[in-house]
This record gives C-alpha cells, structure tokens and sequence, in this order.
C-alpha cells in the first residue's frame, strides 16, 4: 500500500513537472542575440515555468508549430504570423519587442553601399556583382530581404555575388566573415556575433529596416495537447510590464538590443 501510494505522488509530481514545461519555436535572433539567456530564467522565477527553445527561421518555426510541437510561437515576419492567426493555428498574435536589421559588410565596402538606404545599397551590390550571403532558409530575415530585393525591382537580378547558405544567422555571417560579402542581419545577432573580421555596420537607418516581433499561442482546436494555459502565461508575462521591462534591460556591450512596444 505504501510504495502504492508513493507511485501515486510520484506520479502526480512528473505529471506536475511536465505541465511546468512548456515548448516554444522562436527565432535563431532571439537565440542568437542573446536575449533568451537572459529572459527565460526571469519568467521561470515569476511563473515557475521551463520553456525549452527550438531556435529555427520563422518560417520552419511557424511550421512546427502547424505540426502541433510547439505550445508557443515568438518569430518575426508580421505577415506570416497573421497568416497563421488567420489559417486557425494561433489564437491571438501579440506585438512584443523591435529592433532593425542592417546590412553588414567589408571595411574597403567594395559596392560603395554606405549609408541609410537599403533599395539603394542593393542596386549597387547587384550592379558590381559584390558577394552578398542570403540566409535562404524562409526566415523572417530571408523574408524581409527578399521584399527589400523587390523593393529594389532586382527580384531576379541580384548579382553574381549573390549565394543562398540555407542557414542561420550566426552561420551566414560566419560565411561573410570569411569571405568578405555583405550580409542583411538583425542588429542582435550582429551585436552578439563575436567572429566579425573585417565586417562592420554599412547600411543602417532606414525605415525599411524595422523589425517587428509577435508572440502567439497555438491554438488546441488544432493540436489538442498544446498546453494552452501555460503558454498564454508566458504570452501575458512577455506583453506585462515585468516582461517588458526585462526586455528592455537586456543589453550588449551597454547597447540595447530590443526596444519592448507590446500594445503599440
């Protein structure tokens, strides 16, 4: 009766362990920036909740959440979010936090791109044939280049500089790091990226470049097991002051990396 009873509350303490856990697709940015490091624990010593982070592009992890493996979305590609809001797989999307992207490149800046205007800078990358490294992974980041590419009418002329490494963040700059060509990335990866070489900051400024995050819950009408409470905790505490607050506290070398505007 005894060792009974003992399963008994063991079993009651897993199965409350596990509903303390939830699973979250977000961005390689929020990753790689640095900023979950830094958040995660601060909702965990409010809620008592783990969140386990699969890092991947927007686009693969608005698709896992599709799939039903993951209870929560933070991902950065406003008109694929509301796609997904819309199609019925999230319940709600909320603005959270935004920063910029900027195009990164060589010191000598062979294409001459310096300055606040991303259509221009991609006329002339395209125009001097300049490596430029696209992340090709269906990322809000590949996203956002392709419509600035668009933006510039060079959709199908972008140079042959241009290759497509089908990777994260960290790696693409690793590659135009190494090879001299120029990279669109999000100022928090940049600002945490510690294997520049000669790149630095040449195109920033520019409304164009502004980058919005949501946040969503996955919706159980979908996928009935998504722990719905517990994600749209986290949800609440992110959009809250608190959250926001800590947002706004993370920084890099003193410099802000998010700037929260959660109901803005």
């Amino acid at each position: 009766m005894w060792h009974l009873a003992l399963g008994l509350v063991m079993t009651g303490m897993t199965a409350h362990t596990m509903a303390q856990s939830i699973v979250m697709s977000s961005t390689t940015s929020t990753e790689q920036s640095g900023l979950f490091g830094y958040l995660l624990p601060e909702f965990k010593k409010a809620t008592g909740i783990d969140i386990k982070v699969v890092a991947l592009g927007t686009g693969q992890a608005l698709d896992m959440a599709r799939r039903g493996d993951a209870d929560v979305v933070f991902v950065h590609d406003q008109p694929a979010e509301e796609k997904f809001v819309a199609d019925g797989f999230g319940i709600k999307r909320f603005p959270v936090m935004y920063n910029d992207f900027v195009v990164v490149g060589p010191q000598a800046d062979p294409a001459n791109v310096k300055g606040n205007d991303i259509v221009v800078a991609l006329k002339k990358i395209s125009s001097s044939n300049a490596g430029f490294v696209s992340r090709g992974d269906k990322s809000g980041t590949h996203a956002a280049e392709l419509r600035f590419w668009t933006q510039a009418s060079l959709a199908n002329q972008k140079g042959n500089g241009y290759k497509e490494c089908g990777c994260g963040m960290g790696p693409a700059l690793n590659i135009g790091a190494s090879t001299g060509a120029y990279v669109l990335t999000d100022r928090g990866t940049w600002l945490n990226f510690k294997n520049r070489a000669d790149l630095k900051v040449l195109v920033e400024g520019d409304a164009k470049l502004f980058n919005q995050y949501g946040v969503m819950v996955v919706n159980p009408a979908k996928h009935a097991h998504v722990k719905q409470a517990d994600a749209q905790k986290f949800v609440d505490w992110v959009v809250s002051a608190n959250g926001q607050v800590a947002i706004a506290a993370y920084k890099i070398g003193g410099e802000s990396v998010f700037f929260p505007n959660a109901g803005k």
